[in-house]
């Protein structure tokens, strides 16, 4: 639990140096102390409101054991063997199978699938990705993706933001600077959810095969996913990729860039642990 702390305290130090660098480089001292201020404003606001956002984003409809009883049920079940308090359950009508969790705590979490992984998975490898995402929330991993999925979209409207309007007439960044940092401050926002999501999937992949004490089923699951996510679009995570890492499959179609910018490990991978544990 420290560990994911610290995890998340160094993640939100990063948002603000990165914030600060993005500032000081497009609007001078000025621009440093707004951009402070701005990111400072942004993690307190991603703490208590980023997974309502996310939630809200993807259109996610909350269910209940009258509205969707086996996926309900299934959470409920799952939660138990966990020891965790029961998240609420939410449908997003997306075909691409697909799934996440989001919250700051466990008292406070949320698991999401999609229509489409209802329709694709079996009821066993369906309980595998469900105790994949409560592994996240057991965890305590769901606050540190929910909070970079918010913030990594804000730095490029911050860049763009100075970019046009920033600092007074002598403190206008050069036109060239200020279209290098209007790349690569997305870019190192990307690169910093990457340093924290691929080694969490391992973690959380090891952790839903204990819940759901079948090792196999999520392997099968992933396979599933996998071949299918790819030729199924997800128009939401198409416009806020900054969610992609959210989910328990990248949902990207991002073709060759895809492997080299890729938030998840290798499906493969994923796989081949899972059946060794198995």
């Amino acid at each position: 639990m420290f560990g994911n702390w610290l995890k998340t305290a160094i993640l939100m130090a990063g948002i603000l140096a990165l914030f600060a660098a993005v500032g000081g480089a497009l609007g001078g001292g000025q621009g440093m102390l707004i951009a402070l201020l701005i990111g400072g404003a942004m993690n307190f606001f991603a703490y208590w409101f980023s997974d309502k956002m996310v939630l809200r984003m993807y259109n996610a409809q909350e269910v209940d054991e009258t509205s969707a009883p086996m996926l309900y049920n299934m959470v409920r079940e799952l939660a138990q063997r966990a020891e965790l308090p029961m998240p609420r359950v939410y449908l997003i009508d997306e075909a691409q199978p697909n799934a996440f969790a989001t919250g700051r705590n466990p008292e406070h979490a949320a698991v999401a699938a999609t229509t489409g992984i209802l329709q694709l998975l079996s009821t066993r490898e369906l309980r595998g990705v469900m105790a994949h995402e409560l592994a996240h929330v057991r965890h305590r991993d769901i606050l540190i993706s929910t909070i970079s999925a918010t913030v990594a979209a804000a730095i490029s409207s911050l860049a763009n933001f100075f970019m046009f309007f920033g600092g007074s007439r002598d403190e206008r960044p050069n036109p060239i600077v200020g279209i290098l940092v209007m790349i690569l401050a997305p870019l190192a926002a990307m690169l910093i959810q990457m340093a924290i999501s691929r080694a969490r999937e391992f973690e959380a992949d090891r952790g839903g095969a204990e819940i759901s004490g079948d090792a196999s089923a999520l392997a099968d699951a992933l396979t599933k996913i996998d071949a299918y996510a790819r030729g199924i679009p997800m128009h939401t995570a198409e416009t806020h990729p900054e969610t992609a890492q959210m989910m328990i499959m990248n949902p990207l179609s991002g073709g060759g860039l895809r492997g080299l910018f890729s938030t998840h490990p290798a499906t493969e991978e994923r796989v081949g642990r899972l059946r060794a544990m198995a």
